[in-house]
């Protein structure tokens, strides 16, 4: 082989593993988020809550980083078929994954005014759903750093366990708030919290899809089950 042609493979070659190092530590800064985020939720801690909503900024930078490491990579290599599929996976993902940490940080900022007001028995279930959040997000992850387009598929199709979680601790809180006038306002605040929770495993979903793009080349055309059902007025007819 022409050493100057391997030389151009190799370097490409190291600069993507790169490039996939950085976005894999960017998905793990925003699980360590999301756990922050419902751990000071869970102290009531609001000067920490306070820090993990300013740490979102460090996401933010390392996807503004990636984003010009990907703009190098287009612009000295010109990147053809599987490895422009590998580049435009990485602007994707790291996308995701920056959407992902603003959810986190969300649910830091809806602690802070909880921590105000009496607690409520709900509040620890919403632990419940950051642990399965925070399992999807790290199983992509993986699959991402592995290519392994099966364990990806593992994630896409697996959502629906959280899904399902997300429309029974729903349905809970409804029940808390039709009980006791009281709990509205708490339970409104932890109605967001799982919502930006449950849309956390949508990004996971996505990176699966682009996992799924970046390997095969085809797009990841099944029909994926959703059971978030909340949209549907008879998840309000209780006790049925």
């Amino acid at each position: 082989m022409n050493t100057g042609t391997d030389h151009i493979i190799k370097s490409y070659d190291s600069e993507l593993a790169r490039l996939t190092g950085e976005i894999v530590r960017m998905g793990e800064l925003s699980v360590t988020q999301l756990e922050a985020a419902i751990d000071v939720l869970e102290r009531r801690d609001e000067r920490a809550a306070q820090r993990v909503v300013g740490n979102d900024e460090a996401i933010d930078q390392l996807e503004q980083e990636i984003g010009h490491d990907v703009v190098r990579l287009l612009a000295l290599r010109a990147p053809m078929a599987g490895d422009l599929r590998n580049v435009y996976a990485a602007l994707r993902i790291a996308s995701d994954i920056e959407r992902i940490g603003d959810y986190a940080a969300n649910v830091a900022k809806r602690s802070i005014p909880l921590s105000m007001v009496a607690p409520v028995a709900p509040v620890h279930g919403l632990n419940h759903l950051a642990r399965l959040a925070a399992e999807e997000v790290r199983e992509v992850l993986a699959a991402y750093s592995d290519r392994d387009v099966e364990r990806a598929y593992q994630v896409w199709k697996n959502d629906v366990v959280l899904d399902e979680a997300y429309t029974g601790y729903f349905r809970q809180l409804l029940t808390y708030m039709m009980e006791d006038p009281r709990n509205i306002t708490p339970c409104t605040h932890l109605l967001f919290m799982a919502k930006n929770i449950e849309r956390i495993g949508d990004h996971a979903t996505n990176i699966a899809e682009n996992i799924w793009f970046q390997v095969t080349g085809e797009p990841l055309d099944k029909q994926r089950s959703k059971r978030d059902l909340t949209s549907n007025p008879e998840i309000t007819k209780l006790g049925e």
